[in-house]
């Protein structure tokens, strides 16, 4: 054993304190690098959504609802993140994860009608549900709590890249090849991955690994008050506290009509740029990524500042809650007007504005959901926060497909349903600045600091 790390079972952990930095970031890229290929294949519907349509003959209500029904299965496979953390190691769930997405884009290669296209995405979708919450698990091992803003936002930054240089990238391949050649291109990067990921990851000083090292090392203090082990590592809380905490509800309030305006841009931005605006095909598919640079930006520029702040004594109330819950108070008052804008300029800069406030919630959200509780429950709670918020996705691309249908133009129907989630996302960010608060609900859940308690 070196100076630094400690032998757990088969597997040699880094101390706290004593991790590489760039090992720590090279792997939270690596992490990254696999959340981009999953924006990557939830993306590819919107970027095809109208050669589909043209060759198979779809509404725009049946797009609307593959779209949702991915969700579905989405929301579903999410609630399965804690039980593959039970069960398995972060690297082989992942493996496991990554591979089965590749699968999913093949059939509708294959045997392209809606059936086969409305079952393959709902595959996808219970294939994606639980890496979310399994690859902030795994960035998060490697990085303190109060240092995690900034590695979250590179997390939620994953969507942005795919929509900055997948989501073009893919436009191109569907006006040169078809649109069958961005499923299969997919398919291979899925692949790949796995084959870097493999001899590459380990585990990092804040993960599970050391966790269960402490509980091994460190008996329980007699107190059960405290809820605390003498090291200072929070012992396991019943999952009922945990779901009925202010700063778990406020944040599925917030983050379920973001997470709707989310999945209405995948599946429909591309289209409303294109047959609502006027753009052709490949300016709508380049023009895809415009919010999400904007997003880009004040992502890492709010999640700087916020983890700065917080190690100089910021409260996260104010920094990991009232922020976040302003982010979202733009957004929904952006989106809110967006009916009322005619130039289509314009409108382009309503949307990229908006949704770049939004966006920037997530990071900051899921930095306060790891704050609250102890490191061996946080795959299962971000599982089923993350689950929650995706039900989000349920509603969105189907019902703007609806509204799209019945409007008057496309126009008027992209523009109305943006109106509406923007309504939902002002509602939510009102529960979210009333109720997020990360030290009163982990001193409620698990005690007081760990210094606070020894006298």
């Amino acid at each position: 054993m070196t100076s630094g790390t400690a032998t757990v079972g088969t597997a040699t952990t880094t101390e706290p304190g004593q991790e590489s930095r760039p090992q720590a970031w090279s792997l939270t890229g690596l992490l990254v690098l696999l959340y981009v290929i999953n924006w990557g294949d939830k993306a590819v519907l919107g970027i095809v959504a109208q050669p589909l349509a043209d060759e198979l003959g779809l509404s725009a209500s049946q797009i609307g609802l593959v779209g949702s029904a991915f969700f579905v299965t989405f929301t579903i496979g999410g609630f399965f993140a804690g039980l593959l953390d039970r069960w398995m190691t972060l690297k082989w769930s992942l493996v496991l994860l990554s591979l089965g997405w590749a699968v999913a884009m093949l059939p509708v290669v294959l045997a392209a009608t809606f059936v086969v296209l409305l079952a393959s995405r709902m595959f996808l979708g219970f294939a994606e549900g639980p890496t979310s919450a399994m690859v902030h698990t795994g960035v998060y091992s490697w990085h303190r709590p109060e240092k995690r803003g900034v590695p979250s936002a590179c997390v939620t930054a994953a969507a942005s890249i795919a929509k900055i240089a997948v989501a073009p990238a893919l436009a191109l391949v569907v006006a040169t090849w078809g649109w069958r050649a961005a499923f299969v291109a997919l398919a291979v990067v899925g692949v790949a991955w796995c084959a870097i990921w493999l001899p590459a990851w380990r585990e990092g000083p804040y993960g599970k690994q050391a966790a269960a090292k402490s509980t091994r090392e460190s008996p329980r203090t007699p107190d059960p008050a405290s809820a605390r082990k003498a090291d200072g590592e929070p012992a396991p809380v019943p999952w009922a506290r945990i779901f009925r905490t202010p700063t778990f509800l406020g944040g599925v309030a917030a983050i379920l009509p973001m997470y709707a305006v989310v999945t209405v841009v995948l599946t429909w931005l591309p289209s409303y740029f294109e047959v609502g605006l006027g753009y052709s095909r490949v300016q709508a598919g380049v023009m895809f990524g415009f919010p999400s640079i904007v997003s880009l930006l004040m992502l890492f520029v709010l999640t700087g500042i916020s983890d700065r702040l917080l190690s100089r004594g910021s409260t996260s109330r104010m920094l990991r809650g009232v922020l976040p819950a302003t982010g979202l108070l733009v957004c929904g008052l952006s989106l809110a007007a967006l009916p009322y804008v005619d130039v289509p300029w314009l409108a382009v800069v309503v949307v990229s504005v908006g949704y770049s406030f939004g966006a920037s919630i997530f990071p900051l959200f899921n930095s306060a959901i790891s704050e609250v509780v102890p490191t061996r429950q946080l795959a299962g709670t971000l599982g089923v926060f993350l689950a929650l918020m995706a039900t989000g996705g349920l509603i969105g691309p189907y019902l703007t497909g609806l509204v799209v249908d019945a409007a008057a133009t496309p126009g008027d129907g992209y523009a109305l349903a943006f109106q509406i989630f923007g309504v939902l996302s002002v509602v939510g960010a009102v529960i979210a600045l009333l109720t997020v608060n990360p030290e009163r609900d982990r001193a409620r859940l698990v005690g007081p600091p760990a210094a606070a308690t020894t006298h």
